[in-house]
């Protein structure tokens, strides 16, 4: 699905004299939990990649959308080639979708190996920080899962009404159900990725929080 710019989890660089500093085989729990999360960005790389294509098929959709609408009955030929492309889209848009889960579920197995990490940390006011930094994830990973299945939902109900469009025997009552239908399940999508985008958000600033607190000198790159 498309998410807004701010839906990306932002990668922090440690300078190397602070890694290096003290014992250089034997790394601090802190520093374990940098490298835990680090990875956890890469883990959502294929998921930023699949915004800009999703943004662009979305739009070209809604404009055959558009023009099948316009078009009424008046051109049943010119409606039913509409209705096909706009269906080739939505597949197009399902296969984006995966990627973006299956990278998203990457994300979450890698982040989940963080927990015997943290119980590693000494001082009991970072360790609480981190267990909420990790508390803040897995409620965006649980957004991210309904985001999933309510998009996967109107993906369907996208092919069912371009379907209904190349009937000719559609009734008003028929078309105007299903775009309701449609119509619902986006307002949930964009409730849900409203709640993503600040839970990311939040995430981004608890992890700096966290690496500030632990004295990891940092720098970020946008």
């Amino acid at each position: 699905m498309s998410i807004l710019n701010n839906s990306r989890l932002l990668p922090v660089f440690i300078l190397a004299a602070i890694l290096l500093s003290g014992c250089i085989n034997e790394q601090k729990p802190e520093e374990k939990v940098y490298d835990v999360l680090e990875k956890v960005v890469e883990k959502e790389k294929d998921f930023e990649k699949q915004q800009e294509p999703l943004v662009k098929l979305e739009t070209r959709e809604k404009q055959l959308y558009d023009k099948i609408i316009n078009l009424g009955m008046k051109d049943f030929e010119e409606i039913k080639k509409l209705s096909d492309e706009a269906s080739a889209i939505v597949v197009q848009r399902k296969e984006h979708m995966e990627k973006e889960q299956k990278s998203i579920l990457a994300s979450k197995k890698e982040f989940e190996s963080l927990s015997p990490v943290i119980e590693e940390i000494e001082s009991q006011k970072l360790k609480d920080r981190a267990k909420e930094l990790q508390e803040i994830m897995m409620d965006r990973y649980k957004i991210h899962d309904t985001l999933y299945q309510d998009y996967s939902n109107a993906l369907q109900l996208d092919k069912e009404l371009y379907a209904m469009f190349k009937k000719e025997d559609l009734t008003l009552d028929q078309l105007e159900n299903q775009i309701s239908k449609i119509n619902e399940m986006y307002e949930k999508i964009l409730s849900s990725n409203k709640q993503f985008n600040e839970k990311t958000k939040e995430y981004n600033e608890a992890k700096l929080d966290f690496y500030k607190e632990a004295g990891l000198e940092i720098n970020t790159k946008e």
